[in-house]
């Protein structure tokens, strides 16, 4: 997976739900990433990953806390967030 923060590649394992460093859900970091592509599709743009990153972690927090409220109410959540 890409890290935008390093400008690096690292491979994740699919039992890796969340990054350690920064406490981000891996399919959500994804989907930040895909949100942030080049015109051309074919790479991130890291520029607007730095711009639009605090705000996209806000929601993730605030999405992460509604999701354990719901686990905590007895309801099933897909297993693949891993909460």
């Amino acid at each position: 997976m890409i890290d935008h923060f390093t400008d690096s590649y690292g491979k994740k394992e699919l039992k890796d739900r969340w990054n350690k460093d920064s406490g981000v859900q891996r399919d959500m970091y994804s989907a930040f990433l895909i949100m942030n592509v080049t015109e051309n599709l074919e790479e991130i743009d890291r520029s607007i990953c730095i711009k639009t990153y605090d705000n996209f972690k806000i929601l993730h927090d605030r999405e992460m806390e509604r999701l354990k409220e719901i686990k905590i109410q007895s309801i099933k959540l897909i297993s693949s967030m891993g909460i």
